[in-house]
């Protein structure tokens, strides 16, 4: 019988999540930890006194993402890199992101317990903007540090209220050099919770992730005509609230043919926005998500014949722009396979999977083999302060990320 030996400190990974949960704390236990808000600030700023206790050489780049480097026996090795990130939603959960940093930096605190040396260097890295609850688009960090994104339009984004993420990194000290982006690890390896409930429906502690699924962002925009709402007919009206919730009904209907095809309309704004007053024009999103990027892509090229049909026969206009599209992103099968048999030695029980959500490990994908590690939340609840991972989870979580990074940190090559 496979005996499930547990190296990792449970008590005090749970008491360093604790004390991250307490910067940004809601009311109901949730956080509102947004990026580069003063809150996060506290939270870098304790993350840093962490990784300095370990005795970790200590960095920032240009994007704030945050390095904590451990030493291998041979330092030009290119080092094993793990994390995620600390920043939340507005009404976000406590893990996360968080369980991922911090679970990492459980997994040096173990390395050094035990007295145990690797080849290789490791290093934990905390992103910056992950969420994109702030700053747009989402994985801002992690996207900008492999040259996804453009450097000057990453420091010059805006948030909603007009700050300028440049400013906002140097007024929290956290804008470091470009000479200290990590973009050559040897691999990248990230912890994260679920945020749905396959893993729990399917009684499994752990999800071996072999990738990520495709996404499109649409945003829509039907423009009417404004007109009294006591005065004029319902005949003679061109309301664009109405044909919107009517494209937004075939939006989902033509979804439901389609299996695996996920879609939502998460924003929706009407103008005037006035009680009295038929609208004249409504703006909303459209997310598009499936692992077959072929599918995705004839599911959007339909629905966008059949919408401007529709308009077309109501008489008003449709404009639909596109504001972000990903194809399915698959992960490192020699990572995974180093996975596997760590949840095997210890008899976790798993299942391979894909990813519904972005994470830091889609980009980081770009420039080294990559792979994730998921837990259960249970109900399948993210993004909300209901969120929540059961301690058993966490640990065998955790525990195979320790064991997956012992194993990588001896590797010659993938």
């Amino acid at each position: 019988m496979t005996q499930q030996v547990i190296d990792i400190n449970l008590a005090r990974l749970m008491e360093t999540i604790q004390q991250s949960a307490i910067i940004g704390e809601l009311p109901n236990g949730g956080l509102s930890r947004l990026s580069l808000t003063d809150e996060d600030k506290k939270m870098r700023d304790l993350f840093l006194k962490w990784l300095q206790e370990c005795g970790l050489e200590t960095r920032f780049d240009d994007f704030g993402n945050m390095y904590g480097r451990k030493k291998g026996r041979n330092n030009k090795l290119a080092p094993v890199l793990i994390g995620s990130h600390l920043d939340t939603q507005p009404k976000g959960g406590r893990y996360d992101g968080v369980l991922g940093v911090l679970g990492a930096l459980e997994v040096i605190r173990t390395i050094d317990d035990l007295g145990i040396e690797t080849d290789r260097p490791i290093e934990i890295v905390n992103f910056t903007n992950e969420e994109g609850a702030r700053f747009q688009p989402a994985m801002l960090g992690s996207g900008a540090m492999a040259e996804v994104f453009n450097k000057q339009n990453v420091q010059n984004t805006k948030d909603q209220k007009g700050v300028i993420f440049e400013e906002e990194l140097e007024r929290i000290g956290y804008k470091g050099l470009k000479e200290n982006r990590q973009q050559k690890p040897f691999c990248f390896l990230e912890l994260h919770i679920e945020q749905g409930p396959v893993l729990e429906d399917q009684q499994k502690s752990l999800g071996l992730v072999m990738g990520i699924q495709g996404m499109t962002w649409l945003e829509a925009t039907v423009t009417g005509s404004t007109s009294h709402t006591g005065t004029t007919p319902m005949n003679r009206r061109k309301d664009a609230v109405l044909l919107a919730s009517k494209l937004i009904s075939k939006i989902y209907s033509m979804a439901e043919e389609i299996p695996n095809l996920l879609v939502a309309v998460g924003r929706i704004q009407a103008s005037p926005n006035v009680i009295n007053t038929v609208s004249d024009q409504v703006v909303f999103s459209i997310d598009i998500r499936h692992p077959d990027n072929h599918i995705r892509e004839r599911y959007e090229k339909l629905l966008k014949e059949s919408l401007s049909m529709m308009t077309l026969v109501e008489e008003m206009e449709l404009q639909i722009k596109d504001l972000d599209r990903i194809g399915t992103d698959y992960f490192s099968k020699e990572i995974i396979d180093v996975m596997e048999k760590a949840t095997e030695k210890h008899g976790f029980s798993y299942m391979k999977m894909l990813s519904g959500a972005g994470h830091d490990a889609k980009y980081m994908n770009r420039i080294a083999p990559t792979a994730m590690l998921f837990i259960p939340s249970v109900n399948g609840l993210s993004h909300c302060e209901e969120e929540f991972s059961e301690r058993a989870d966490i640990v065998k979580g955790v525990q195979v990320l320790y064991d997956s990074v012992l194993a990588l940190a001896n590797k010659e090559t993938l």
